[in-house]
């Protein structure tokens, strides 16, 4: 038998299994997988003035390392989709994790800035291609109902790792030196790539994996209207929570020893939405979108107007979580809707809006705080991002409605 046979028939076994209870422990691990490769892109901004002195440059070219790794990120994905398209899923996941925990090891391992701005750019690279892939085999190991919550899963990874994993490895490096944070994601990426290898079942695409196919699915103007959605959605919420240790310490008045407690907060939102979102964006993915925007928009203009009060942002962090999250599976269920024979490469460009997003944060903040206004003026900002996510939603919407009813019109 073939392993493109066994390959179908794991995914067929799987989804026999029906729509009810936990999702398999494969998506589990893919989203550990990625908490894990995650955990780097948050841990350096808590280490950066530790890294600039270690490697004697300045704090703006410390910065660069960060600016690196988001750019192979960005630009990585959709190239990378591409070249292993015909891989088997599952050895792209493992060969990717490995990519990521040698490169980064390499620039552990090295004294010189160049080199490690080199090792950052391909872990961003790898790092892309794992996301892409992992989402896609997420949702090959559940049935069609369950997507966007296998989506969303896989996705809690990175939510875990920005408010977990990155403040865990910076505590590690406090006391073992910047690189010790960095040597625990080695060890954890590479125990990710073990337990992919073991546990992780294979699945491949019911159709035969086609670079023209990909390529023209990506012509769809839906699918660039959700990437739209997707940029503004991730920007929206994490301008907000990227300022808000200044916000609650200059604004709030709140002891900087209570941060950190705070900001957890917003990770157990996320996690709340994700949970939200996943069981709501299967049958209703605009409905989902919608939440989320509107969320996000009156809780950004309540965090804005309330600064000062702690009794107010406490909790405003904590729906601000929920509210973020709850879009991201409608996100992605929409993107494997609209491009459900052609994924990966949808996939992987999914990836890269979502990255996109975070990186046009600091531009976006810098343009008002450069302009003297304070640190609320970051809100207001999420508050716009969110309004403007309705008209995408809106449109992609419309879209759908025109295309059913041209499906369901006899041919002339």
């Amino acid at each position: 038998m073939t392993e493109a046979t066994n390959e179908v028939d794991v995914r067929t076994a799987r989804r026999a299994r029906g729509t009810g209870g936990r999702l398999p422990l494969g998506v589990y691990l893919l989203a550990f997988s990625l908490f894990a490769m995650g955990s780097a892109e948050f841990l350096l901004a808590g280490v950066l003035p530790a890294v600039a002195d270690d490697l004697r440059v300045g704090l703006s070219s410390a910065g660069a390392l960060i600016s690196a790794f988001a750019i192979g990120v960005v630009i990585g994905g959709p190239p990378f989709a591409i070249m292993t398209l015909r891989w088997p899923r599952r050895t792209t996941l493992v060969a990717t994790q490995g990519v990521f925990a040698v490169s980064l090891a390499i620039g552990l391992l090295t004294d010189g800035y160049g080199v490690l701005l080199a090792t950052r750019f391909v872990c961003g690279l790898a790092y892309a291609g794992f996301w892409a892939v992992a989402a896609v085999t997420a949702i090959g190991l559940v049935t069609p109902d369950r997507t966007a919550r296998a989506s969303g899963v896989v996705v809690s990874g990175l939510s875990l790792a920005m408010v977990a994993g990155g403040p865990a490895g910076a505590s590690l490096s406090y006391f073992t030196g910047w690189r010790g944070g960095f040597w625990g994601v080695v060890a954890l990426t590479a125990a990710g790539a073990v337990l992919t290898l073991l546990a992780v079942p294979a699945t491949s695409t019911d159709a035969e994996p086609s670079v023209r196919r990909e390529l023209r699915t990506m012509g769809r103007p839906q699918l660039w209207v959700v990437y739209a959605a997707t940029i503004l959605s991730t920007a929206a919420y994490m301008i907000s929570f990227n300022y808000l240790a200044p916000l609650l310490t200059d604004i709030t008045g709140m002891p900087g020893a209570w941060v950190p407690a705070v900001l957890a907060l917003f990770g157990v939102g996320a996690f709340v939405g994700l949970s939200i979102g996943g069981r709501i964006a299967d049958r209703r993915p605009a409905h989902a979108l919608l939440t989320g925007a509107f969320g996000i928009m009156a809780v950004s203009v309540l965090l804005a107007l309330l600064a000062g009060h702690a009794w107010a942002v406490v909790p405003l962090v904590l729906l601000l979580g929920i509210a973020g999250f709850v879009l991201n599976p409608a996100v992605y269920g929409r993107v494997f809707t609209i491009a459900a024979e052609a994924p990966t490469l949808a996939g992987a460009t999914t990836v890269s809006a979502f990255q996109l997003g975070i990186s046009l944060v600091p531009a976006l903040a810098g343009l008002a705080l450069n302009a003297g206004a304070d640190v609320t003026s970051v809100a207001w900002i999420g508050a716009a991002l969110a309004a403007a996510i309705v008209p995408t939603v809106l449109l992609d919407r419309a879209l759908t409605r025109r295309h059913s009813r041209t499906a369901a019109s006899p041919a002339s």
